[in-house]
């Protein structure tokens, strides 16, 4: 499904973003990348949403090179890529159910199918008795539940989650992960960036190391080993 090809990419001050990644991640995978600040992590997924461009190589989605894609058709690849980021990223005058309903409106998706996927969303997120709270109301792990709703409402092929455990406690931080995993197991391809050991250790899934830009470790059933 995706396939960074021998990908670098060097920034503007000179310094090496990537350096010759080449990763395969197949349909329906868990995968966590893993790696201090500055190893690429980030980088590496503004590769696959086109918000960067490589210096060499080529990034491919269901054998689309996206860097190909004209920029008409951008917001309709797009689409196939739910994220999840640290901060929430809610619109804060708008209620849980209304971020949900957001994402669906933006897709120009009918009412009738709005009024009857985000309830089953907010259940699925374990957020059913709060979709008439605004963020302001919510805890933080509830608001990343919010979150998680509003990238999956419109069934991407893929969840990226960009540190989505970053601003969390332990006990939100393994609800979440939970919720992640139960996405997985739906069908959905998860590619998760993390600095937490336990999470990762205790997913007991893929694990890709970076460090400075390289993969330095790439492990089916790994745990977080710098």
């Amino acid at each position: 499904m995706i396939y960074f090809d021998k990908v670098s990419k060097i920034h503007r001050d000179g310094t090496p973003g990537l350096e010759d990644v080449t990763i395969a991640i197949a349909p329906k995978e868990f995968v966590s990348i893993v790696g201090h600040s500055g190893a690429g992590k980030t980088t590496l997924l503004k590769m696959l949403l086109v918000e960067d461009r490589p210096t060499e190589g080529t990034v491919f989605f269901e054998s689309t090179d996206v860097h190909a894609l004209p920029k008409s058709q951008l917001h309709h690849y797009r689409r196939k890529i739910g994220m999840v980021f640290q901060d929430f990223r809610l619109i804060p005058n708008k209620t849980a159910y209304e971020n949900i309903a957001f994402a669906m409106e933006a897709a120009g998706r009918a009412q009738d199918e709005i009024e009857l996927d985000v309830p089953h969303i907010l259940d699925l997120v374990d957020l059913g008795g709060k979709a008439h709270h605004f963020p302001s109301q919510l805890s933080g792990g509830e608001q990343q539940r919010v979150a998680i709703g509003r990238a999956i409402i419109n069934q991407p092929d893929v969840i990226v989650a960009d540190e989505p455990t970053g601003n969390l406690d332990p006990v939100n931080t393994y609800e979440i992960m939970d919720i992640l995993k139960k996405i997985n197991e739906l069908g959905t391809t998860v590619l998760i960036t993390t600095h937490n050991k336990g999470v990762v250790d205790a997913m007991s899934r893929r694990v890709i190391t970076m460090d400075r830009g390289r993969v330095i470790r790439d492990d089916m059933q790994g745990q977080y080993i710098l």
